[in-house]
């Protein structure tokens, strides 16, 4: 299948884009968006890929599907655009940067500048029905981001993987911790964010390895 997808991502999950789930997987959501509404706009279902390039993808943050509220989705794990108030776990996220890194609480909910510099922003489910979290699970979204997550930890070298909630957790078995850093915790939500995630430093710890493998941090 003829797949509209950044070009180097094209090319690594080719096999995958060529396989009878994500045939109908794709009629799937195809009628799905013609018949209710469904988050992030169709444009959008594969920004976290364009906006970071498989050649440049050195930090993974795995959500698990896209907000479900209206104007919220964006295409990018967590990310709002910008003038949306912040749900939640995001906000637990700027918390907890606050607190590692001391970079003050942004004014705005967009993840993009992350995306920039080489952060996959990737939900394991890409599109949801509005109102409805969860809705898209088991249609194929899950066995595709399987894919994606296991092409990077075996072609790449080097790669900081955030692991948050035991759903994200469940992606762990296709990296190797000695090629890898895994860093894991409790999901941001408000019903985790105080078991686990707040504390638990993730952004000093991706620049400290990054800057040991001979990389160049983040800017978060």
């Amino acid at each position: 299948m003829d797949v509209r997808i950044e070009p180097s991502w094209k090319e690594v999950l080719k096999e995958a884009f060529n396989k009878p789930y994500f045939n109908q997987l794709v009629e799937d959501i195809k009628q799905a968006y013609q018949q209710e509404t469904i988050y992030p706009a169709a444009k959008h279902i594969f920004r976290a890929f364009e906006l970071s390039p498989f050649t440049q993808t050195k930090v993974v943050i795995l959500g698990q599907d896209p907000y479900h509220g209206v104007g919220q989705a964006d295409g990018l794990a967590f990310s709002v655009a910008p003038g949306v108030a912040l749900p939640p776990s995001l906000r637990h996220i700027f918390l907890e940067l606050q607190t590692d890194l001391g970079v003050p609480l942004p004014p705005s909910g967009s993840l993009e500048v992350w995306a920039q510099q080489g952060v996959l922003l990737l939900n394991a489910i890409l599109t949801v029905a509005a109102g409805k979290p969860g809705s898209h699970q088991k249609k194929g979204w899950e066995t595709f981001t399987d894919a994606v997550i296991e092409a990077i930890a075996l072609r790449k070298q080097q790669v900081v993987f955030m692991l948050w909630g035991n759903y994200a957790q469940k992606k762990a078995g296709f990296i190797d911790p000695a090629q890898h850093l895994v860093v894991k915790a409790a999901h941001p939500s408000p019903l985790a964010a105080h078991r686990g995630f707040f504390g638990h430093k993730p952004f000093s710890k991706a620049n400290a390895y990054l800057i040991a493998t001979g990389q160049q941090p983040i800017d978060w």
